[in-house]
């Protein structure tokens, strides 16, 4: 029987859960891990920031599927942990956080560097756990990795006392009937329901105007091929939510982008006018449904959900499906089969494709172009780097109208290549996020779209991307704003411009890039994107940092004022007199 200190114990755990990398910073309670971290086969990244080690371990699980592993010490740095368990709670991203604490002994005595991690994290961790015996520890990891990984994936804690890394122990591996036995509360549904599938079927079969309502949930689910062949066999027009960007390509002629307060006019309005929604793992969002008293009224909805909390949280659904999106898509695809060799016949949606067409018309995405020596648009900067990027390209965004602009403009074809912050909405995300995306994908170019109020809370982790030789390329749309919460002030505030102005030359960006070891690259006309572009892209080795002068009047539509309906769609101002004659 093998004798090892808990510290050994742990970094075995990950090592036998196949962790290859992982993002923190030591301290004093944590530090008796990070000495047998230098014998083992895991990688891992020094950030300059907690906040930036849970990101980069958010970055990395959007983009390979595995669980982002953040290991940081106790008090302040498990506090800064805490914003990224929350994104990750809300997006259902899979991540352990592993958290030191004082010894067992000082627990509940205010000592130097102790909180109640484990009471601070309860509510945006699926599961977390305060060890107490070196013994417990494999079971403890074990634990972590399951629940974060299976039924709807999530954000776990292990929260371990120095005393118990020191403690000695007796290695024991548990199996997997040992872990489920230990969670005895713990059983996800994967398997649909037959007969709500049966029903389901029969509903798209009779829907004349349906659209399929697709969330990250399919995404999770690696569910993008059975998307497809759903979508083939039935004909059905799709929209792809925030969080669903890639799991339907683009290019496709049925795919209408993302819906919402800021998606487009075409994906919102077939929503709202709808006789039959097929929501496949979303969540029926606030900033999708708007007012959820007049939405998509005329619409029975199917919901499948992995996660029966779901079912009925907003919209109450005439068929709820619980199990994971991928399996149940492969039964609704069978079960669609088998009513058509049954005879069944679809209704012609001729009509209704035909109404969806002049919407896409009238309503296309659009702004002022930008032209030799006029303001810079940050929508013509990121078409530039769109058309310019390698096939592959992910693109890692932090929140505000950056965000939305990306998720507008960019051609997301392939899944997984699309990291964003969409429930909890966290600025400064996009820079570590990028970093942990590039290091799961080294083979991929990793675009990080940022604006400057973004940029200035975790820039720093550009030093972390220097210094580990994580090279990303960096997008920085800076309109000297806190943007989108200036549109929302000129338009609902009657332009009463209160504390969003950031400055146009403090800081200067150019030098911060550089004094972090980046290439540095200002762009301040259009006639300097697109070469500005190419140098960035001819850089593999160095990360690049390209800061565009972009306008700082430039608002994001389409937009659906917070609290109003999908119906009160605002267009942009070239289209909205014809909004007006079709209302």
């Amino acid at each position: 029987m093998t004798r090892m200190t808990g510290a050994q114990a742990l970094i075995k755990a990950l090592e036998m859960e196949r962790v290859d990398v992982m993002f923190g910073l030591p301290g004093g309670c944590i530090l008796p891990a990070y000495d047998p971290l230098l014998e083992s086969s895991i990688r891992h990244v020094l950030v300059r920031h907690e906040q930036g080690a849970g990101h980069m371990a958010e970055g990395y699980a959007h983009v390979t599927g595995k669980p982002g592993v953040a290991m940081v010490t106790s008090g302040p740095a498990a506090t800064n942990l805490v914003t990224p368990l929350m994104d990750a709670y809300m997006d259902s991203i899979p991540m352990v956080g592993i958290t030191g604490q004082v010894g067992t002994a000082a627990i509940g005595t205010d000592a130097f560097q102790e909180c109640d991690t484990v009471g601070i994290t309860r509510s945006c961790t699926k599961h977390n756990d305060l060890v107490m015996s070196a013994e417990d520890i494999p079971m403890a990891i074990r634990q972590a990795f399951h629940i974060a990984t299976t039924g709807r994936p999530g954000p776990t804690l292990v929260d371990l006392p120095k005393d118990v890394l020191q403690n000695q122990m007796t290695w024991h591996w548990p199996s997997d009937d040992e872990v489920i036995a230990s969670l005895p509360g713990y059983r996800p549904t994967t398997k649909g329901h037959p007969r709500m599938i049966k029903e389901a079927a029969r509903l798209i079969m009779a829907a004349e105007r349906p659209v399929l309502y697709v969330g990250g949930g399919m995404l999770k689910a690696r569910a993008a091929e059975a998307l497809r062949e759903l979508v083939e066999l039935t004909g059905i027009h799709v929209v792809t939510t925030l969080m669903a960007r890639g799991v339907f390509p683009d290019s496709h002629p049925l795919n209408l982008g993302m819906p919402g307060m800021h998606g487009t006019a075409t994906a919102t309005t077939a929503m709202q006018k709808s006789d039959l929604l097929i929501n496949l793992g979303a969540r029926f969002d606030d900033r999708i449904t708007g007012k959820v008293s007049a939405f998509a009224p005329e619409a029975k909805i199917i919901h499948v959900d992995i996660d029966p909390a779901e079912q009925g949280k907003v919209r109450r659904p005439d068929v709820p499906i619980v199990g994971d999106c991928r399996l149940v898509t492969e039964e609704l695809i069978k079960a669609i089969r088998d009513l058509k060799e049954g005879g069944t016949v679809q209704p012609d949606l001729t009509a209704w494709k035909s109404r969806i067409s002049g919407w896409q018309e009238q309503f296309p995405l659009t702004y002022e172009q930008s032209e030799p020596g006029s303001a810079l648009k940050p929508q013509y900067c990121l078409e530039k780097l769109r058309d310019a990027a390698p096939e592959g390209t992910i693109v890692a965004s932090g929140v505000g109208q950056h965000q939305m602009w990306s998720s507008l403009h960019w051609k997301f074809e392939q899944p997984y290549t699309w990291v964003n912050s969409g429930g909890l909405g966290t600025m400064g995300f996009s820079i570590p996020a990028a970093i942990g995306a590039k290091v799961g994908r080294p083979d991929r170019t990793v675009w990080a779209v940022d604006g400057d109020g973004c940029f200035q809370m975790t820039a720093q982790e550009l030093v972390t991307a220097t210094v580990e030789r994580i090279p990303i390329k960096v997008a920085l749309l800076n309109n000297s704003y806190l943007g989108m919460v200036r549109q929302w002030q000129e338009m609902f505030y009657d332009e009463r411009y209160s504390e969003v102005y950031l400055s146009t030359d403090c800081p200067d960006y150019v030098k911060w890039a550089e004094a972090m070891g980046c290439v540095a690259i200002r762009v301040e006309s259009p006639e300097e994107v697109e070469p500005a572009i190419e140098k960035a892209n001819s850089i593999n080795d160095r990360t690049v940092v390209v800061e565009f002068r972009t306008d700082s009047d430039e608002k994001v539509f389409p937009m659906v004022p917070a609290g109003m309906g999908n119906d009160d769609l605002i267009v942009h101002p070239s289209q909205q007199s014809i909004r007006d004659r079709l209302a």
